[in-house]
């Protein structure tokens, strides 16, 4: 760990002078648990990470050896995750389809084929609104009958769209790989903004105060207003950023292509401390977990890391046999996390040991949802588990 200087941050808005920009954080000083919801409720995970902080933490109880009830092959890779609602699981595939499920059963509801060129990459599906949302490698943001699978509509952006969408104050928000993060109108699909960055938005935005918070791979932290899409923080990250923040108790906790997880104070602008391993040095892909005191983050360099919140130090590493770039899920004192190795593991949220794993053969890029007692997560080779 070690503490950044103020060298190493820039300040810049394209639309507001310094004196706005600085009144901006000081309204947003505020920001944290009150504010996000800080764990899914035990019988859904709406959306990518599982609530719009992106925090990564359920209140549902797991048991503590799953056994897998269900597993469906759809086909082609999963690297979308699941998003579960109303006894529902909604993910998107390689072969261009949002599929719906029963969660208990696993059996299809229905198919909704979103492209017939261009799969479903990473982007995770969010429900909201009585529809599915979700974006493309095509670059097309669709909106579907939660119910019946019927397109409802569409948004052609001009760039993939590996971003997962996120819904709050009536607005649907997804990044593209044309640079801009779009605010649309949840029911209409009708443009209301648009912010240009100066690089891809692979990230998920993660909302609290009004505000919606991503960093791009333009080495930027942005905070843009969703009423207006008004951007009212931009701040340096350091590095290229593909992982979506976790924000929890007024801070944004990130992993960094510079080998860095960074802890963001939104009511300064600081970076408060930043995260390397002392040995291994590797890019951060994985979203973080943040949840009693600790980020939980998953590294190219094959761990998972286990930090403390406040101070940056490390808690504990756990080694798997390939690199991690499945996001983490918690619940009751538990981290569940894919590996490229093709485990599914569970470790203990203090110490890192192990408690259980599951081998798929495939490996696992998509990250777990949690809701109702069960676990879903998707593999490479198409299949989707239910373990419970």
């Amino acid at each position: 760990m070690r503490l950044l200087s103020q060298s190493r941050r820039r300040w810049f808005s394209p639309t507001l002078g310094a004196t706005t920009v600085l009144a901006a954080f000081a309204l947003l000083a505020s920001a944290g648990a009150a504010a996000a919801q800080d764990a899914a409720p035990p019988d859904a995970w709406t959306q990518f990470r599982g609530t719009a902080g992106l925090t990564g933490v359920s209140s549902a109880t797991v048991p503590e050896n799953p056994r897998l009830l269900w597993s469906f092959e759809a086909g082609e890779s999963i690297d979308s995750s699941a998003a579960i609602a109303d006894g529902t699981v909604y993910v998107g595939t390689y072969t261009g389809e949002l599929i719906a499920l029963d969660l208990d059963t696993g059996e299809l509801k229905w198919r909704y084929r979103a492209s017939e060129r261009m799969g479903i990459g990473e982007s995770s599906p969010a429900v909201g609104h009585g529809l599915v949302f979700v974006g493309d490698l095509a670059g097309v943001l669709h909106a579907v009958d939660a119910e019946t699978g019927e397109e409802i509509w569409t948004y052609a952006t001009q760039g993939e769209i590996k971003s997962s969408p996120v819904l709050a104050e009536g607005r649907v928000m997804i990044g593209s790989y044309d640079g801009y993060l779009y605010g649309l109108d949840a029911a209409t699909g009708e443009l209301a903004w648009r912010v240009e960055t100066q690089n891809y938005v692979h990230a998920t935005p993660a909302v609290t105060e009004g505000v919606a918070y991503f960093g791009g791979c333009d080495e930027t932290f942005h905070g843009v207003r969703i009423s207006d899409g008004t951007e009212v923080t931009s701040v340096s990250a350091g590095a290229y950023t593909a992982a979506s923040s976790a924000i929890r108790d007024g801070r944004a906790y990130f992993g960094t292509f510079d080998n860095e997880v960074v802890s963001l104070d939104l009511g300064t602008g600081d970076i408060v401390w930043s995260y390397e391993h002392p040995q291994r040095h590797f890019p951060f892909y994985s979203s973080a977990l943040h949840v009693d005191g600790t980020v939980v983050i998953g590294g190219r360099d094959r761990m998972v890391h286990g930090i403390d919140a406040e101070s940056g130090e490390m808690r504990w590493t756990f080694m798997t046999r390939a690199r991690v770039d499945s996001s983490p899920a918690a619940a009751g004192g538990r981290v569940y996390i894919g590996s490229g190795d093709g485990r599914f593991y569970i470790l203990d949220l203090d110490s890192g040991e192990k408690l259980w794993e599951f081998d798929t053969g495939a490996p696992l890029s998509a990250s777990p949802a949690i809701a109702d007692g069960k676990v879903v997560i998707g593999s490479q080779d198409g299949v989707l588990y239910c373990f419970g």
